[in-house]
């Protein structure tokens, strides 16, 4: 099996979450990135990419972004980098991350042209994992009048589409391009051109690599599960934080019900941080909890004094298991405290 030089690749790190740009700038350079920029949102994303370009720099070979960030989220950052001239390189490879692996949010990303979705809870294989595929596995560019980005079509074989086939049959139609510097705009409605690029990031890889799976040495694994393991004795501290943030915001809707939509939003968003961190770090209830919430305070959600208790029943129980240290899924006291949280919500929406 051939073995990866990941110290060959550069990498830009989008995440505004302080405590898992951290972790992940820890691991990624566990893996043996050498060269990381990492940056807090897809505005400063944008700013950074842009001096790369005027500094005639080819930029990163793979981009990593959260999703939900502000002002500039992963899909708008997304957009830029496959449509903004002044992006240094429109078919970078650009993986998605977020604890919001939603049906829509997917197919979002899907549209827009992202390369891969890497769903939170992470582990350090599922980031590997990632990489590896972003390498060995590079689609062809399609450009259309309205689609530019990785063929769509990877997963349906041949004879048997999954739904209702939009593209015409044959390769007549197909212009075949080899060359990132050519044209990437389709003139006419019915163009279709197909950039089938050299696999650079493969031969930077590493020249052996191709005879097997490929793996990273077990001592650079272990160092990267180690640095992981370390981030899960931080990980109640930062949740705790979160926690009392959520429990300030209650209060604040009861004293403020004229700004109960506000306040909400506020809390859904820490609803998806929640939901997205807690699997990563040894706390799945903390995501189990986080979904659940995140889904209740979603937009069109009711603001009633019932509302806000429910989102105390939700905290009530993530400090419980933060302060019983309960990991995994708890075992029968994880599955009391579930069914008491449900009960609650229950309750509480009854109460309305």
């Amino acid at each position: 099996m051939g073995e990866y030089q990941l110290d060959r690749f550069t990498i830009l790190l989008v995440e505004d979450n302080g405590f898992i740009r951290q972790t992940l700038e820890t691991l990624l350079r566990q893996l043996k990135i050498a060269r990381l920029t990492s940056v807090k949102n897809g505005e400063e994303a944008i700013e950074w990419l842009k001096l790369q370009k005027q500094d005639h720099n080819p930029g990163p070979d793979i981009i990593i972004s959260d999703l939900l960030m502000s002002p500039i989220n992963g899909l708008l950052f997304l957009r830029w980098v496959r449509s903004a001239k002044e992006s240094p390189n429109r078919f970078v490879p650009f993986v998605m991350l977020s604890g919001a692996a939603d049906r829509d949010y997917v197919t979002a990303s899907r549209d827009l042209g992202v390369t891969e979705f890497l769903a939170k809870p992470f582990s350090v294989n599922s980031v590997f994992q990632h990489l590896a595929k972003v390498i060995e596995q590079p689609r062809p560019f399609i450009a259309t009048q309205k689609y530019f980005g990785p063929d769509r079509r990877r997963n349906q074989r041949a004879g048997a589409p999954s739904g209702k086939e939009r593209r015409r049959e044959g390769k007549d139609h197909i212009t075949m391009v080899y060359s990132a510097e050519k044209t990437v705009k389709a003139k006419n409605v019915s163009d279709v051109w197909c950039f089938q690029l050299p696999n650079t990031l493969k031969e930077r890889a590493g020249s052996d690599v191709g005879n097997g799976p490929p793996t990273l040495p077990d001592n650079i694994l272990a160092e990267a599960e180690e640095s992981l393991e370390r981030a899960v004795l931080d990980f109640a501290e930062w949740a705790q934080k979160y926690l009392a943030n959520l429990a300030t915001l209650c209060d604040r809707a009861m004293e403020e019900p004229d700004k109960r939509t506000l306040q909400f939003a506020e809390i859904n968003e820490l609803a998806h941080e929640l939901r997205g961190q807690g699997g990563t770090f040894g706390y799945p209830l903390i995501s189990v909890a986080g979904k659940m919430l995140y889904e209740s305070t979603l937009e069109g959600c009711p603001v009633t004094d019932s509302q806000v208790e429910v989102v105390r029943a939700h905290i009530d129980m993530m400090r419980a298991v933060i302060r019983e240290k309960i990991s995994g899924d708890g075992g029968k006291v994880g599955k009391e405290l579930v069914q008491s949280l449900q009960a609650a919500v229950e309750r509480h929406q009854v109460a309305e």
